[in-house]
């Protein structure tokens, strides 16, 4: 079956202005101005999204393929969207990818990679000395059943076409899903990851072509848990950069049963030989990525350039929670900012550090604010303080607590809203509390405070952005991070230091505002 775009090669002139998924014209690029949209993080120019899909670069291009509803503002119909960026901050939007095929399958999650040297033997019109495409597979879930498709284009991934031979994969599963396909050179075959959902097992394929697939293994987690496991990783990552101790990272986002409530991202730390996962978490210890309430579903870049050995993923935030409810009207879900992974060891264990992409700082627009060695009474007692507002902000501070019960920060202030970042000395946690962030009736679930352990907090750092509805703290150069979303009302846009009694001290404080990739 051909699932390209006509309307995409017939009109090229009016693509060129507006979007058009198969009879869909979306709105305008222009016109990312609406209320609470977020002006540094990818969303759709309208209706539904979900999880990021098939991220990869391929010929200058980075690519986010994503769960998209191209009918409505909810849940259904599920098809890959797609949009592209030279530095994965500013996106240009492009038609849908793969489409639902109604009455028969929606389109799931999955990933794409680069067939580099024609393995598959479905790449076309290439040359000699580059005979590549893109491959994507994905899960088709339709009839009681999910199964593991593959499409391949040959146009840098404007059209796609199914492979005839589908399903690639098939256990006769009803919750079978979510492949994730890499290349692993040790064994020199593709290797394939993907989940048994309610199960909360990961199973384990390698192929030579991409089209034949042989099951090897499975993993599943020591202790009982609960929920399903979605949307599963595995990648190598250097302890500390050291390029002789490496560890494997198995990736599994559950829900529900995340620290927040409700969805999760959960990790483990072990050795993988290409068939089997061997976890090397210490006994009752549960790694999360991410102990905001709104981020799920991540998804790594696959064929990075040859010179870039970074790992990078993004997450989708939102919760399935309220997923359908966020009181947005045009458009509902968003994804994080890029970041850069890597593992460190700390005195629990090896873990997880996330950083924005160094790509962020083209964000910066002019600082604002720049304040260093005074204490929370003289910060917020500064003019340039008192006068500081904004939407779209990057802040970085490092905070000495003292004799501080709390300290922290108000974000998006005004009248009786606030958003709260807070580090408290006992228990030692650092803490996000959207109670009051503005709009929160639109779901039980979804006010509330969220905290995260803080292995020291004598001197904290903090690196926040803060989009229309967004805020992703990463605290202590990435060894934590939170991410909710909020919802102020337009003019609750104020900043302010506090502690109890203006105790503790600003070691440094420097404010950024940040532009928007849509304009």
């Amino acid at each position: 079956m051909n699932i390209s775009n006509p309307l995409s090669r017939r009109h090229g002139m009016l693509a060129a202005s507006l979007f058009l998924l198969g009879p869909w014209v979306l709105l305008a690029q222009e016109s990312y101005n609406e209320p609470w949209r977020p002006q540094f993080h990818f969303t759709p120019p309208k209706n539904f999204m979900n999880d990021p899909n098939g991220l990869v670069y391929y010929q200058g291009e980075y690519h986010l393929f994503y769960q998209y509803n191209p009918l409505g503002t909810e849940w259904g119909h599920m098809s890959w969207g797609h949009a592209v960026s030279a530095d994965m901050l500013h996106w240009k939007n492009l038609a849908v990818a793969i489409p639902e095929v109604p009455g028969q399958y929606m389109i799931y999650s999955g990933s794409a990679i680069v067939d580099w040297h024609n393995g598959s033997g479905l790449c076309a019109g290439g040359s000699a000395a580059d005979p590549s495409c893109l491959i994507a597979i994905y899960t088709a879930a339709g009839n009681g059943s999910q199964k593991q498709y593959l499409a391949f284009s040959n146009n840098r991934g404007r059209t796609w076409t199914n492979y005839e031979g589908n399903p690639i994969a098939d256990l006769k599963q009803p919750d079978f899903r979510d492949p994730k396909v890499f290349w692993h050179d040790a064994r020199k075959k593709w290797v394939m990851v993907a989940v048994l959902a309610d199960e909360r097992k990961a199973v384990f394929f390698d192929s030579v072509d991409l089209k034949t697939w042989v099951l090897r293994g499975s993993f599943e987690a020591a202790a009982q848990e609960k929920g399903q496991w979605e949307c599963p990783d595995l990648f190598e990552l250097a302890v500390d950069g050291n390029p002789k101790n490496k560890k494997w990272v198995l990736v599994v986002n559950r829900n529900p049963g995340a620290p927040a409530g409700g969805t999760g991202t959960r990790y483990f730390v072990g050795s993988f030989d290409g068939t089997h996962f061997v976890d090397e978490t210490p006994a009752g210890q549960e790694l999360w990525a991410d102990y905001g309430k709104d981020f799920y579903a991540t998804n790594s870049f696959s064929d990075l350039p040859p010179k870039d050995r970074r790992r990078i993923w993004m997450g989708w935030i939102s919760n399935w929670q309220y997923a359908n409810r966020e009181p947005t009207a045009a458009w509902r879900g968003a994804q994080s900012l890029p970041r850069e992974l890597s593992l460190a060891q700390f005195p629990d264990g090896i873990g997880l550090v996330q950083k924005p992409i160094a790509e962020t700082i083209r964000l910066r627009e002019g600082k604002l604010l720049e304040l260093s060695g005074v204490s929370v009474l003289m910060a917020n007692q500064a003019v340039r303080m008192a006068s500081l507002r904004g939407a779209t902000l990057e802040m970085e501070a490092e905070l000495a607590p003292e004799d501080a019960k709390e300290i922290g920060f108000r974000l998006r202030k005004g009248g009786a809203e606030e958003t709260v970042l807070g580090i408290t000395a006992t228990p030692r946690e650092v803490f996000v509390d959207r109670t009051r962030s503005g709009e929160v009736a639109f779901a039980p679930e979804f006010s509330g405070r969220h905290k995260a352990a803080l292995r020291q907090s004598s001197r904290v750092k903090l690196r926040v952005f803060l989009d229309r509805s967004s805020v992703e703290v990463f605290v202590n150069d990435g060894e934590v991070v939170l991410t909710d979303r909020i919802y102020p009302s337009p003019g609750s846009d104020g900043i302010e230091l506090y502690s109890d009694a203006g105790k503790g001290k600003v070691l440094s404080l420097t404010v950024w505002k940040l532009g928007s990739v849509w304009h």
